[in-house]
């Protein structure tokens, strides 16, 4: 009996040594990765009387801090976010009293983008060209789009809001990313609902600066043409002249003429979707350097000058509210006064001499 006994305690011993060694050798359990924060459930909010006419896409900016645009825009486009109980766009106009449904989302999704690169800081925070307690305006350079999202990680509206980080910055109007010039931005609520007026109701003289393909019929001339935008399966925007497209009115002026080519001003009465390339072309002086709507040929000929990117630029912007008159203006960015450079070079060379 005792040795029976021995041996079954010698066995139970050996049994839980292997145990014990199992557990050591065993690979930890994986630490489940950190989830991203999300934001309240879901709120809805009524919008302050401070807030009427901002777009739905900015208010939700305000809101969800740190979300990216391409979030927002899912979540509209998906019928997460409601404004009184319908679904709405995110270009769509807040009234004071509406109610935004506002869904829970992830603050910080798998390949967000972090912090910008302080080169791009540097770079926009040397643009600004002016700043007041109402607003900041900078002399966007060709390259960088206003706000970022469709592959965008910052735009300038980022980039600022980086670089000053207290102020509530917002946009007030916008330029493509492919044209350079004033951008003005609103330092406050009540300096944007404003601006944002005066622009609905023809208040703003935008001036902008045109390099066209060959000499206009007459030194100015105003091109009436409605224009209705499109998105093709690609998520490429396009414009054309269309009777049932929305009213656009631009009235352009010879400043200088070349051999080929014309340097024109150009003064926006609508601020359409690329609409001084799409009045250009339907003049049949399509735009220097637009690969989208121009012509081919004539790009070709004007690279040989140097011009290595779409030839627009947003000169002036002038506005006034109140008693208060404001004119925010640019000089051609450096690489088109370059091009501008060479074909004057060329009209005074004489024929053959070069």
């Amino acid at each position: 009996m005792k040795t029976r006994t021995s041996a079954t305690n010698r066995n139970a011993d050996s049994s839980r040594r292997r145990t014990a060694a199992e557990r050591t050798s065993r690979p930890p359990a994986a630490t489940p990765p950190a989830q991203p924060p999300l934001s309240p459930r879901v709120q809805t909010v009524v919008v302050e009387d401070d807030r009427e006419g901002q777009r739905l896409d900015n208010f939700l900016a305000g809101r969800l801090k740190g979300a990216p645009k391409s979030l927002i825009y899912r979540i509209c486009r998906t019928g997460e976010v409601r404004v009184n109980g319908g679904r709405a766009k995110p270009d769509q106009r807040l009234a004071a009293g509406d109610q935004v449904r506002i869904p829970p989302v992830r603050l910080a999704e798998k390949g967000e983008a972090g912090p910008p690169p302080g080169g791009q800081l540097n770079r926009i925070e040397a643009a600004i060209v002016h700043e007041d307690r109402d607003f900041l305006v900078i002399d966007k350079p060709a390259g960088i789009a206003s706000h970022g999202g469709s592959g965008v990680s910052f735009g300038a509206i980022e980039l600022l809001r980086a670089a000053r980080p207290r102020d509530t910055l917002e946009l007030a109007h916008r330029l493509d990313r492919d044209t350079s010039g004033i951008l003005v931005l609103t330092r406050k609520r009540s300096a944007l609902t404003a601006l944002q007026a005066a622009i609905r109701e023809g208040r703003v003289e935008k001036r902008y600066l045109a390099l066209v393909e060959g000499a206009l019929p007459t030194a100015r001339l105003v091109v009436d043409a409605p224009l209705r935008k499109s998105v093709l399966q690609g998520g490429e925007r396009m414009v054309r002249v269309d009777e049932e497209g929305k009213p656009s009115r631009s009235r352009f002026s010879e400043v200088e003429r070349y051999a080929g080519a014309s340097l024109v001003d150009v003064a926006l009465e609508t601020g359409r979707t690329h609409q001084i390339r799409v009045h250009a072309q339907h003049l049949g002086h399509p735009l220097a350097g637009d690969e989208k709507y121009g012509d081919r040929a004539f790009n070709k000929a004007m690279r040989e000058f140097g011009l290595k990117r779409l030839f627009l630029h947003a000169a002036r912007f002038e506005f006034a509210i109140g008693e208060r008159s404001y004119g925010f203006s640019a000089p051609l960015a450096p690489e088109l006064a370059a091009v501008i450079d060479a074909l004057q070079a060329q009209r005074a060379t004489p024929s053959g001499a070069r």
